[in-house]
């Protein structure tokens, strides 16, 4: 009898670490910084495979090494996947299956963005429109998990949001910023520009004109600073001048004040061997537009290019007018220009 009972304390001892490890298995939380967080129950998964912990440890889980995979890992086998695969158990990629495991209603998403109102993106919204296929985004190509923020630039080129809102199964990307952009008014942009008075852009004036997707991104990046384009690059349809060209709008070649507010173009002086030159902008601003010099004879940069006066008599420069026609000619008259 009393050899019994020494045999059954025995077998309690041995067996209380197993009561005890038995507790320690606790459920393990994924926390996902948009949803409620996967849980992953220890007693589900011990019941299902006979508290063997060496079906997924180490040889799916590596307890010393932890790492998170993303839904298009599973996919391919990885984490929960090499389970989940559809033949074991349930299908990680089955759409069906994602209220399996992620519990709860996913959360609305506010994408903060500098230079404009926050972007909200709804996943009600989506849902319902897709018909709660999550795997319409969630799919390992649109939304990867891996991805960083895109630009409205990638965007337009099919990435992320762009994927669907293209013009053709969605409104497209390219415009429609108020849509995203709650209570978006896009502020003035003002240009400052070496030697002339500071030029205006004014959104709330051509968003009266046009939409967003006639500038953005055909002409403009949604970028401040990107690039900045000379009066002549302008000339050639760039920037501004891609409607400013005399036909849709006024040239970007003339009339400088209704861009450059107050802008009074100085006296240009050409320093000579007879003499100083002086060139008067108000004088002649008298009898010409800006149109008739700029930029068909001279350039809007200082001292892009200097002519001879034989040059001139040839009607290059200053010699388009002044050939005894349109007015006095280079050939003789030099005090009238030069200081003598």
């Amino acid at each position: 009898m009393q050899l019994r009972l020494t045999i059954l304390t025995f077998l309690f001892v041995l067996s209380a670490p197993l009561v005890l490890f038995a507790k320690e298995t606790k459920d393990v939380q994924f926390r996902l910084e948009n949803a409620e967080p996967v849980v992953f129950s220890h007693d589900i998964h011990l019941k299902k495979y006979n508290n063997n912990c060496r079906i997924c440890h180490n040889a799916i889980f590596n307890l010393k090494k932890r790492q998170h995979y993303t839904m298009a890992e599973m996919e391919k086998t990885k984490s929960c996947g090499a389970c989940h695969s559809g033949v074991k158990a349930f299908s990680v990629a089955d759409e069906k299956d994602c209220v399996r495991c992620h519990k709860g209603k996913p959360r609305n998403i506010t994408y903060k963005v500098k230079g404009a109102t926050e972007a909200m993106f709804s996943h009600a919204v989506h849902i319902a429109k897709t018909g709660g296929k999550c795997k319409s985004c969630h799919n390992g190509k649109i939304i990867t998990g891996k991805d960083g923020r895109v630009t409205m630039a990638q965007m337009e080129k099919g990435k992320t949001c762009g994927a669907c809102h293209n013009g053709a199964k969605a409104f497209t990307v390219a415009g429609n910023c108020g849509k995203c952009h709650k209570g978006m008014t896009p502020k003035d942009i003002a240009f400052k520009t070496k030697g002339i008075s500071g030029a205006t852009f004014s959104h709330t004036f051509h968003t009266g004109v046009y939409s967003c997707k006639d500038c953005h991104t055909k002409i403009f990046p949604f970028k401040a600073g990107a690039k900045h384009f000379t009066m002549g690059d302008m000339d050639k349809g760039k920037s501004c001048g891609a409607c400013h060209n005399g036909k849709d709008a006024f040239a970007s070649s003339g009339d400088c004040e209704k861009c450059h507010t107050g802008f009074k173009p100085g006296n240009i002086t050409f320093k000579t061997e007879s003499g100083d030159a002086k060139f008067s902008h108000e004088f002649h601003l008298g009898m010409y537009k800006c149109t008739d010099c700029h930029t068909k004879l001279f350039p809007f940069k200082a001292g892009a290019k200097h002519f001879t006066m034989t040059q001139m008599e040839e009607g290059k420069s200053c010699g388009t007018c002044h050939n005894s026609k349109d007015a006095f000619s280079v050939k003789g008259d030099c005090e009238k220009c030069h200081k003598m």
